[in-house]
């Protein structure tokens, strides 16, 4: 019997070793992370930034006001193009704030969005990130997708929309090869500058690729710049001074009314833009008026106010379009958020839906500058 239990002993234990070692053949090696200032940082407009992935000079620090330099920290608009063979990608990084809002899902405030180049040379969504952050050091991680083919293949991360990021990695296996990506898409020649208003910046979008600027960078295959400030769009002349020194500009686009009384509309619009046509003459301006939100149509106060704001921006258009007829176009509230009511979360900000809007009204416009 005591022999027989050593036997049984002996048995028990070669078979929980062949149990480990199946699993250690079948865990996957833990990925290996690439700094993305490694890679092609797409949609920054500038380079002497205070943080990787800030979105206004550092200069302008002393001249702006707190709250529009803590909102340009926002990492809206901005990505991360690679080429990789990996069957597995993912993604680390850290947040700035960490913040929540309500009306706005965390995917879309400060997720992070993976996309693949088709072979037909359309992007296509892979996954999102659910920033689930370790509330120590504000850190989300995630695996977008596994099992790839492994081919070397062209990819894009969007960064949070209404959040910031101070370091993010990319997530490869560790034989892979990760790289700058081989296609130039989009186009580094073509830039599209918008500036706004928190609508611009991506409030509230449910992911952030689906933000108006990027959902123009893939289809017009240009970089769009995404200086959208929240609730700070009102047209300093510092930031029009700063917009001009940008390098690779095929147009400006003009979209501050959300954040405008009627009076800032009539009395700042022709020294911003004027400022813009002087500094940089060859460069098409697309002004673009403030949509008419939704509940507008209920409250009988906005009804009124909101197309007065828009009559004193064109009355500006108009007359700057008298001065100098060239490189200067001018879209219309009209359909800007859809035509449905369905355009917006709470009445003002836009939906995926209203972003989808917004960018099929510009888009006609913008496409002949990135020919």
């Amino acid at each position: 019997m005591k022999i027989l239990n050593q036997i049984r002993l002996i048995g028990l234990c070669l078979l929980l070793a062949s149990i480990s070692t199946v699993k250690a053949e079948n865990q996957p090696e833990s990925l290996k992370y690439i700094n993305a200032q490694e890679l092609r940082v797409i949609n920054k407009g500038f380079d002497d930034t205070e943080g990787d992935y800030t979105r206004i000079p550092k200069y302008l620090k002393d001249s702006v006001r707190p709250t529009l330099w803590e909102r340009a920290m926002c990492s809206s608009g901005i990505a991360i193009r690679f080429a990789t063979d990996s069957k597995r990608i993912g993604v680390r990084y850290k947040l700035l704030w960490n913040t929540h809002m309500a009306h706005m899902a965390d995917t879309g405030l400060k997720g992070t969005d993976l996309y693949r180049l088709s072979d037909n040379g359309i992007w296509e969504y892979v996954n999102t990130n659910r920033p689930n952050a370790n509330k120590e050091d504000k850190q989300c991680e995630k695996i977008y997708v596994e099992n790839l083919k492994g081919d070397m293949r062209e990819f894009m991360i969007y960064l949070p929309l209404y959040d910031g990021v101070t370091e993010l990695f990319v997530g490869v296996d560790s034989v892979s090869t990760i790289q700058k990506p081989l296609l130039d898409n989009p186009r580094a020649a073509k830039r599209i500058i918008m500036y706004g208003t928190s609508i611009l910046q991506g409030g509230c979008s449910t992911r952030t690729g689906m933000v108006a600027t990027s959902m123009i960078q893939r289809d017009l295959n240009c970089e769009v710049v995404n200086i959208g400030i929240s609730g700070e769009g009102k047209m300093d002349m510092c930031m029009a001074r700063a917009m001009a020194k940008m390098k690779n500009v095929s147009a400006y686009v003009i979209d501050p009314i959300p954040n405008c009384t009627e009076m800032m509309c009539d009395t700042l619009t022709y020294g911003f833009v004027n400022c813009l046509r002087t500094l940089r003459p060859e460069i098409p301006i697309v002004m673009v008026e403030g949509p008419i939100y939704p509940y507008a149509k209920f409250d009988s106060f906005f009804e009124k106010y909101l197309p007065k704001k828009n009559a004193a921006f064109r009355k500006n258009y108009e007359l700057l379009k008298k001065e100098n007829p060239k490189n200067l176009y001018y879209i219309t509230a009209e359909g800007l958020s859809g035509y449905d009511n369905e355009g917006t979360v709470d009445g003002i900000h836009f939906t995926d839906l209203g972003f989808r809007h917004y960018a099929d009204k510009l888009i006609p416009v913008l496409k002949q500058f990135v020919k």
